[in-house]
């Protein structure tokens, strides 16, 4: 079981990775339920500022929370409108959550022209904070919420900083009562520790996501990876008008390791052909362990250039052997591939599997070791 310390070390290095694939896409579907909620919310929030005049606030400060709710009205149906295109933009969390934070501040800076004791005291509308900081858990992005949950912060304190400065005398009000440096702290701290358990939720959210599409003995993406994610890149690819080849890949008499050496070095000899292929793999290429010994490889590429690169990969692995132990002859490890291609072979993934497999079958019928493209190779 790890400890507290090993698990916020660990969700420190969460923040220097890049989500995996399995976790952008989450991460999209958690947007735009974020643009979704924040579009109705933001229509909920023009009643406030109506029912605060009507039941006797300041026009100023009623005024102020009208500017805030239609910049997020506004903004709202710019987000939302982003997130329902195909095209998945990265920078949009980020940038979506940061404004959230942002008209916060805005509301808050608003009030304080007429109270700068309403800005600094507002329950209400300083609540809204943590609400901005919260809904970040659901883009499954710990570098997200701690951007998120920083700005906050650093907003807050520049606000009470600011007014505090440019205030004459002490900031009191007969509604909002007394401004106190300690309830400005405790806010600032209270931010601080709704940042850190939001971002650890989406930190074990993220690690059940990766262990649940994610092979334990390889690391590779396995076919849970396989059946939600690659029909969306063949569809993707064929509304494009793209080519995308999908490459079915099964080491050459694997078995015979296992029987001879035993299952432990039958393991770390995969673990091997795999280290020895993703070294030659890009971020772009997602190699997915579907069983046994046996792998899927996607490339974005047209069937030639699918080919050549299995080749490649073909010849690297057949060029570093496996060492057992030391002292121990090395075993040649090699393998067999059969490619198919979107659209020319087949438009989804049943197909494309279908016909690799069909190749797969003529390589290793006609000798092993090698790859085939085409149904006259």
């Amino acid at each position: 079981m790890s400890t507290l310390r090993e698990t916020l070390e660990d969700l420190a290095n969460s923040l220097r990775e890049r989500p995996d694939e399995i976790l952008l896409e989450v991460g999209a579907g958690g947007e735009l339920l974020v643009a979704r909620l924040r579009v109705t919310v933001s229509l909920l929030l023009i009643a406030l500022p109506v029912l605060n005049y009507a039941w006797g606030g300041t026009p100023m400060e009623s005024a102020a929370g009208l500017v805030g709710a239609g910049l997020i009205v506004l903004f709202s149906q710019l987000w939302l409108s982003l997130a329902l295109r195909r095209r998945r933009y990265r920078w949009l969390p980020t940038v979506s959550a940061a404004f959230d934070v942002s008209m916060v501040s805005l509301v808050l800076l608003l009030l304080a022209v007429e109270s700068p004791a309403a800005a600094l005291n507002s329950a209400v509308v300083w609540a809204c904070y943590p609400l901005a900081v919260f809904a970040t858990a659901l883009r499954h992005d710990v570098r997200v919420t701690m951007i998120a949950g920083g700005l906050a912060v650093f907003q807050s304190a520049l606000l009470w900083l600011a007014i505090t400065h440019y205030s004459d005398g002490p900031l009191v009000s007969a509604v909002y009562g007394t401004v106190t440096a300690s309830t400005q702290l405790q806010r600032i701290v209270l931010l601080l520790a709704v940042t850190l358990v939001t971002a650890m939720v989406v930190f074990r959210a993220q690690r059940l996501t990766q262990l649940s599409g994610t092979d334990g003995l390889t690391g590779l993406p396995n076919r849970s990876y396989l059946n939600t994610r690659v029909p969306q890149q063949v569809l993707e690819a064929r509304n494009a008008g793209q080519t995308l080849s999908l490459a079915l890949i099964d080491l050459d008499h694997f078995r015979h390791i296992n029987a001879e050496l035993g299952h432990l070095a039958g393991d770390r000899a995969l673990r091997h052909a795999v280290k020895v292929l993703r070294m030659e793999l890009g971020r772009e290429e997602p190699l997915i362990r579907v069983g046994g010994e046996e792998f899927v490889l996607i490339l974005r590429l047209p069937v030639g250039a699918a080919w050549e690169r299995m080749e490649v990969l073909r010849r690297k692995l057949e060029g570093q052997p496996f060492v057992p132990e030391p002292g121990v002859e090395p075993r040649k490890l090699t393998l067999s591939a059969g490619i198919a291609c979107c659209p020319q072979d087949a438009n989804d993934l049943s197909g494309l599997m279908r016909k690799a497999d069909l190749r797969l079958r003529r390589a290793k019928a006609n000798g092993r070791n090698r790859v085939v493209a085409r149904d006259d190779n």
